[in-house]
């Protein structure tokens, strides 16, 4: 079964439910998303993932290592939380999220507006493969490299600029 997505209008306002499958590529559908941004602790490398082939959208890109649409009612705090467990198998509701902006992220793929938190973990992470097919750690400099940028999705790209502006990266 196909999952449901809560939509918004501009002004954040809900203007009802929709298909998940129907909000992609549909800028005129809002929707809410959770995206954590891992941070290796002794490092400081961004954790990202390589999205699987079998992705409905943006196969084999680059993504941040957690990130998801909120189900039916869900706020982001706990979307987020969810998705953790869910994408790294971090399932300890003791590890601290930090909300770090809110960032309202329109293209041609997705329109969504992100709740960007942040957590400081070094793994071990259990994965499902089909969802994903590799996670690494990368350093600012190749986060920011105009070659690896290619490879990454919109939204990724949208989320670490955001971060450079506030010279948190």
């Amino acid at each position: 079964m196909e999952e449901l997505l809560d939509i918004y209008d501009a002004a954040g306002r809900k203007i009802g439910q929709e298909l998940r499958s129907r909000c992609h590529g549909n800028p005129a559908l809002l929707h809410h998303t959770a995206h954590i941004m891992v941070f290796h602790p002794e490092t400081g490398e961004l954790l990202l993932q390589l999205r699987a082939k079998d992705k409905d959208i943006q196969p084999d890109k680059w993504d941040t290592a957690v990130g998801g649409h909120l189900a039916v009612g869900e706020d982001f705090e706990s979307g987020a939380l969810r998705e953790l467990a869910e994408e790294l198998g971090i399932t300890e509701a003791a590890r601290p999220l930090k909300l770090l902006f809110f960032r309202h992220i329109r293209n041609e793929i997705e329109s969504e507006d992100a709740a960007v938190f942040r957590l400081e973990c070094a793994g071990p992470f259990d994965f499902d493969r089909r969802e994903i097919q590799e996670l690494k750690f990368w350093s600012p400099a190749e986060l920011f490299s105009p070659e690896n940028r290619r490879n990454f999705t919109p939204n990724l790209c949208a989320e670490l600029d955001e971060m450079r502006r506030r010279h948190w990266l």
